[in-house]
């Protein structure tokens, strides 16, 4: 039996700063492949090529990837200043939609980091340009230099609703992450629920309420080592179940209603 498509959404990067690519980290792929237990598939993420329609047809599931790249405010209705960094919009034009359709037709998505943001701008929520400028909070970028294991560390707690949805999978309240991303959740968009903060207050893990699919999504890497990390696992492998059953049952069903 095949197993269930992930659509990996990709970036796009200049490759030995001459040549154009899309490009998806592989440990997004090992964590699809071998946590998940699906087929992971690398998206070029733009409408040059793609189009949502055809990625929802093809594609059981969507992993919304992190990226250097920032989701434009002009989705937000802001203007663009120097400390929103680089953009992406060929990357708005696929995801954006895409994650309002995932929505409605109750097909799974995961949001991470980047893709965390993008949900909340789907939805209509806006995003601080840097947590870090903000009184009060800390710096939840990447470390500069390092090893990946360096940069991939542990660095903060994050404290999740009390018999939430993530309390729930993780059986806990507090779970150890990552951070490695600049911008955050300002506004949050309707129907986002915020299940989970950083000590700072920054919004973490949330949900989008009475969706009827899976929308768990994280502002941290859970894809770093998530074959053996605690709180990566268990969420990698419930996304992996969600895609599991709408492509032998979802699907069908949707399109019995459409």
């Amino acid at each position: 039996m095949s197993r269930p498509v992930v659509g990996i959404i990709g970036n796009s990067y200049i490759l030995n700063d001459e040549y154009p690519t899309h490009a998806g980290g592989t440990m997004n792929s090992d964590a699809v492949a071998n946590v998940s237990n699906c087929l992971p598939l690398l998206i070029p993420s733009d409408p040059r090529y793609v189009s949502v329609e055809e990625l929802l047809e093809v594609c059981d599931g969507f992993l919304l990837t992190g990226g250097r790249p920032n989701v434009h405010p002009e989705e937000y209705g802001e203007d663009a200043t120097d400390a929103h960094g680089e953009f992406d919009r060929a990357r708005d034009a696929i995801t954006l939609p895409l994650v309002r359709a995932c929505v409605e037709r109750g097909q799974p998505f995961m949001g991470i980091c980047r893709g965390f943001q993008e949900v909340n701008v789907a939805m209509g929520g806006t995003l601080y340009p840097e947590i870090r400028d903000l009184p009060g909070r800390m710096n939840h970028r990447m470390p500069p230099d390092g090893t990946l294991e360096e940069k991939f560390a542990l660095r903060h707690v994050v404290t999740l609703s009390e018999d939430g949805v993530f309390h729930q999978l993780f059986g806990a309240t507090e779970v150890m992450t990552n951070t490695l991303h600049g911008q955050g959740i300002k506004t949050v968009g309707e129907r986002v629920v915020i299940d989970g903060y950083a000590p700072d207050g920054t919004p973490e893990a949330m949900y989008i309420q009475d969706a009827p699919g899976f929308t768990l999504s994280v502002q941290w890497h859970p894809e770093w080592d998530a074959i053996n990390d605690p709180v990566s696992r268990p969420l990698f492998q419930k996304f992996g179940q969600a895609v599991q059953t709408w492509s032998t049952c979802g699907r069908a069903a949707f399109r019995r209603i459409a």
